[in-house]
């Protein structure tokens, strides 16, 4: 049996010891720093918070790289992201935008703390899971995160709090406001990696990992085949999505969350689906971009929908349970970006809604991947004629505050005549009120099996997985295994928090 990025034996993360030294290692370094670890059900808002930790997280400002920030990473974090919530904020999204009947409900990443992105959950996954095992030593080893963008920002936060060096590999094209970010956290420049290209650009990210590789102090946490990533989001992001729904005004008997929409990215976000359709009955639209329809087409290209990077099919994506895929194109989440962050945008959306100044206000708190899945929520919509009854559930990673330069660069690039307000009023039409649902796949078993064998050629052939381990994922009882590890791993960071506590 292969590994994936020394894993071990095997693709899965398994909640078993591998090296005792190097978890004592990391049981050392928590205590010299006290430093004591979540568990996921606690991050799920299914198990109280420990004595004291509310009144810490009253004092610590959720920008720093404090330990106690760590209980601040999951769904419940209030608008000013200090305080903690019974309901995950979210914003439903009335037809007088979208133009659909169907409640579209947007759960908001960007309250999570540190990079005011989900990712950070992915990321704390990754490294804990590495610590727990003895598979990753604090005071040897260097942290590798290969990501677009968010995902490295949140590994490089989580390395700093759990007392480690962290590497952020990420491509040259992406916003400018992501690198100046890990320009003030990272421990030297050099932790900031740069790779060719932009957003589709994955497999350069994968080559330069490998170079990293060779050195035995570099571990590579690479978020598209580590199903720890699947396991959180399954678990935390999941519960969340069920807590919002249940929680959701004006309910009947006829409500149902029809649907959860999310880019694929990473395929750790849509694993969230998997638990809603086991207790819902919810079907899952997977969102790439139109310019590179990996899915759709078997397609390439390049796109700038920033945090959904492609060309290949993650090896944590449970492709046998999808049943959409939609293709969106850059053009509309560029427009929709520079709808809502220029005064002559959200103007036309006041003027076509009737929605105030302060209602607008939330769009803030949504970046460039969020207006695609809003935009692929609404195409869904129309495609399937939801009613007022059928509920659709997607994600905001993160907020417009990452893309503030991308609407520079859209509004020269789509718009060198200006952006007025003829120019707002027809992308409020054409990119929400008047969506055309092309490019909606509603796939069968013949497609389901098309994109699954797509990946064998990143991971068996270019990744060294073996083809049994790779074909192991077809089966639903993989996944449920996958998510059903998280007390197993919750049992071994009890552990490792009494051994933390020892004196």
């Amino acid at each position: 049996m292969s590994g994936v990025d020394g894993a071990g034996s095997g693709i899965l993360e398994k909640a078993e010891l591998v090296d005792a030294r190097a978890r004592a290692a990391a049981v050392g370094r928590a205590r010299e720093r006290g430093t004591l670890l979540p568990t996921f059900a606690q991050l799920a808002g299914e198990a109280p918070l420990p004595e004291g930790v509310a009144e810490r997280l009253a004092v610590t400002d959720p920008d720093t790289a404090d330990a106690a920030n760590l209980w601040r990473v999951h769904w419940f974090n209030g608008a000013d992201r200090k305080s903690r919530v019974e309901i995950p904020q979210s914003v439903t999204l009335p037809k007088a935008l979208t133009g659909v009947d169907a409640p579209i409900v947007v759960l908001l990443g960007s309250r999570f703390p540190m990079i005011g992105a989900h990712k950070v959950l992915p990321a704390y996954a990754g490294l804990v899971c590495r610590l727990l095992t003895g598979q990753f030593d604090p005071t040897h080893h260097r942290a590798v995160w290969p990501s677009t963008g968010n995902y490295c920002r949140g590994g490089v936060a989580i390395s700093r709090i759990l007392g480690c060096d962290g590497v952020a590999v990420l491509p040259e094209g992406m916003s400018r406001e992501r690198y100046d970010w890990l320009g003030r956290w990272v421990a030297d420049p050099s932790h900031i990696v740069r790779t060719v290209g932009t957003e589709s650009n994955v497999k350069e990210i994968y080559d330069k990992c490998a170079e990293l590789a060779r050195e035995a102090q570099n571990v590579i946490l690479n978020q598209f085949s580590s199903f720890s990533n699947y396991m959180a989001h399954n678990v935390c992001t999941g519960r969340a999505c069920e807590r919002v729904f249940t929680s959701m005004p004006g309910m009947t008997e006829k409500t149902r969350l029809a649907a959860f929409v999310s880019a694929t990215g990473s395929a750790g976000t849509i694993a969230a689906g998997d638990r809603l359709k086991e207790r819902y009955g919810t079907r899952i639209a997977a969102v790439e971009a139109l310019e590179c329809p990996t899915m759709l087409e078997n397609g390439y290209g390049e796109h700038n929908i920033q945090g959904i990077g492609d060309k290949h099919v993650p090896l944590i994506q449970n492709v046998m349970n999808m049943d959409f895929v939609i293709g969106i194109s850059d053009r509309v989440t560029d427009r929709l970006n520079l709808l809502f962050s220029t005064e002559e945008g959200r103007a036309a959306v006041r003027r076509h809604t009737g929605l105030d100044a302060e209602a607008l206000e939330i769009f803030s708190e949504i970046g460039i991947s969020g207006f695609a899945n809003i935009a692929a929520a609404i195409k869904l919509a129309r495609y399937m004629n939801y009613g007022p009854d059928d509920v659709v559930m997607t994600i905001a990673t993160d907020s417009a505050r990452l893309y503030a330069t991308e609407a520079d660069g859209a509004r020269q690039k789509l718009f060198p005549e200006g952006f007025g307000p003829a120019e707002a009023d027809r992308v409020f039409l054409s990119d929400l009120a008047e969506l055309t649902p092309e490019h909606v796949l509603e796939l069968g078993q013949p497609d389901r099996r098309r994109i699954f064998n797509l990946g064998y050629y990143t991971w068996v052939e270019q990744q060294g997985v073996d083809v049994e381990d790779f074909d192991a994922r077809k089966d639903q009882a993989f996944w449920k295994g996958v998510a059903a590890s998280a007390p197993l791993w919750d049992a071994m960071i009890s552990d490792f928090n009494a051994e933390v506590q020892l004196n």
